[in-house]
């Protein structure tokens, strides 16, 4: 049974990660020392960015959570956003398939959107980026798509409207070979299958 709070992760399903990108570049430090962590701090602000992306969409989710009457334009809001929250990739570590905190607060608000649409399903499809063996990476995709089925399931989705698939490192969301185009890679995408009509807003 999905937990009452699992709804408010609507809520909140944006509002983790926009705070990286206002750090401040570090200071000027010798030449040994300045490109690693120049390095670290790129890398953080697009790992901040994909979150951000989430963020932005968070606020929009009050109106599911909170309910009440609607207006015509504010009933197509809450549609789009009940869509966009059963198709929100999520992303992983590098070489893991363990789901990080702001995966799991993704995957609850999906959690919460399919018990309240028992026709709907989902197609997981786990990816990885280019590094390792195309043979590895299928696999890694594998255990990740997995990996989101498992956590679904525990939330009390039915296993039976979960089907899971790997396309390992064939389709990147990032054609580059730095660090943030991988970080973009890793994830795990989701296709909503019976879910062109109206959707119905998860119970509070």
């Amino acid at each position: 049974m999905i937990h009452k709070n699992a709804v408010l992760s609507l809520v909140v399903l944006l509002v983790s990660a926009g705070l990286g990108a206002c750090r401040k570049k570090p200071e000027s430090a010798p030449a040994p020392t300045i490109v690693g962590v120049s390095d670290d701090v790129a890398s953080q602000r697009r790992a901040d960015s994909l979150a951000a992306d989430s963020a932005r969409r968070r606020a929009d989710s009050l109106a599911i959570a909170r309910g009440g009457s609607a207006t015509d334009g504010d009933a197509q809001r809450v549609q789009t956003v009940l869509k966009q929250s059963l198709t929100q990739r999520i992303f992983f570590d590098y070489d893991k398939d363990v789901l990080r905190d702001d995966a799991r607060t993704v995957l609850d608000a999906k959690a919460s959107v399919l018990e309240a649409n028992a026709a709907v399903t989902l197609v997981i499809t786990g990816h990885t980026d280019e590094q390792g063996t195309a043979e590895y990476n299928l696999a890694l995709g594998q255990r990740r798509a997995a990996q989101v089925k498992r956590y679904l399931v525990s939330k009390g989705v039915q296993e039976g409207r979960l089907s899971v698939q790997s396309l390992g490192d064939s389709q990147p969301l990032a054609t580059g070979t730095d660090a943030g185009s991988y970080e973009q890679n890793r994830r795990a995408e989701f296709e909503a299958l019976n879910a062109a009509g109206a959707l119905m807003r998860p119970r509070s």
